[in-house]
């Protein structure tokens, strides 16, 4: 077992457990940090093996990875006190620094979802820490990955896979027939993990949404009881597939605000109601302020610049050129300007795995 305190910025390093610490799951995500001292993997022994692998806290303001995970151990306690899982459980708990101030990241970190094998940016002691993680499970072998995490945006809960295979679809659709495909953003979890076992991602609601945290624990539940994961294909009629095709960005000298003021852009306050709904060309997403024509930074899923593709201004407003569905749109400024304003996506039902 490795650890340090990088409460001062420090180079963080990874503690691995084969237990829970006393009074570990008494403990809510933003006081984790008194019993852990960083990013923490946690291997947990049931009736069967490998192990499912699950990871929480990956962005320290979405707790419900946390929150669901210690409900289900708890609910595995018997009247000894000894935790009895029906299959093993590798848990690994991430951003506890950030968790403490219900913070994405804090300012000297990195995203610790954007720092696993296939990262765009640039290495940092995040990436050899979340490396260490894989290398890890691959000598231990692993059932299936789940990462859990809360939404910032009102959105339903979906799944997203990085791999059209039916195994991912299956475990995908366990929690929702709405399932998303995405390469990028790269550096994820899910698509480190996708090269050792079937993996997703799953988005849970808002942190404030109790429904999402009863969803998570149900699934993550669900998958330890699982013997095995079908390779046969899912129904047309179970699955509602979509595609990430494109992530707006709002360019960081470009000012905003979602109320009426002298900003360069004025997007509409009601803009998370647009969430995985499929909008017209010419739906507008906000007022250009200042008479400024305005334009939002949108890159393909190969990084290519296609702004003028998917929106331009016309009169006074910002408005979509071609018929789209977004995602992950948010009303809270901080995390717009740490990640993205939202992702465009497309239906892609045709591209799930037909019986042959």
């Amino acid at each position: 077992m490795t650890s340090n305190d990088n409460t001062n910025g420090g180079a963080p390093e990874l503690t691995e457990l084969h237990h829970l610490p006393e009074g570990l799951l008494d403990l809510d995500s933003d006081a984790l940090s008194r019993l852990l001292r960083g990013p923490t993997l946690i291997h947990l022994r049931g009736q069967r093996e490998p192990a499912l692998f699950v990871s929480a806290l990956m962005h320290g303001n979405e707790p419900v990875g946390w929150d669901a995970v210690r409900q289900v151990l708890r609910e595995h306690i018997n009247a000894q006190g000894e935790l009895q899982l029906p299959r093993s459980l590798s848990l690994f708990i991430g951003n506890v620094e950030a968790a403490a101030l219900h913070a994405r990241h804090l300012p000297h970190q990195p995203d610790y979802n954007r720092v696993w094998d296939g990262s765009d940016l640039a290495p940092t002691p995040e990436h050899a820490l979340m490396r260490e993680v894989v290398d890890i499970m691959a000598r231990r072998g692993i059932f299936a990955s789940v990462d859990l995490h809360n939404n910032t945006g009102a959105n339903p809960h979906y799944a997203c896979v990085n791999v059209i295979d039916n195994r991912f679809l299956h475990l995908a659709t366990l929690f929702s027939r709405t399932v998303v495909y995405f390469i990028r953003p790269r550096g994820v979890q899910s698509q480190a993990m996708a090269k050792l076992c079937p993996a997703v991602t799953l988005e849970c609601g808002k942190v404030s949404d109790r429904l999402g945290i009863e969803h998570a624990r149900d699934y993550v539940n669900a998958c330890l009881h699982l013997a095995r994961i079908p390779e046969h294909p899912v129904p047309a009629h179970d699955i509602d597939l979509f595609h990430t095709v494109a992530q707006v960005r709002i360019p960081a000298e470009l000012d905003f605000t979602f109320s009426p003021g002298q900003a360069s852009l004025v997007l509409s306050p009601e803009i998370e109601r647009l969430n995985f709904r499929e909008l017209a060309a010419g739906t507008a997403l906000g007022a250009c302020g200042n008479g400024r024509d305005v334009s939002l930074e949108v890159r393909d899923e190969w990084g290519r610049d296609v702004s003028r593709h998917y929106f331009h201004v016309d009169d006074g407003e910002l408005k979509l050129r071609v018929p789209v569905m977004p995602s992950m749109l948010s009303r809270d400024e901080t995390v717009i300007r740490q990640d993205c304003l939202c992702y465009l996506m497309e239906r892609y039902s045709e591209h799930v795995p037909k019986r042959g």
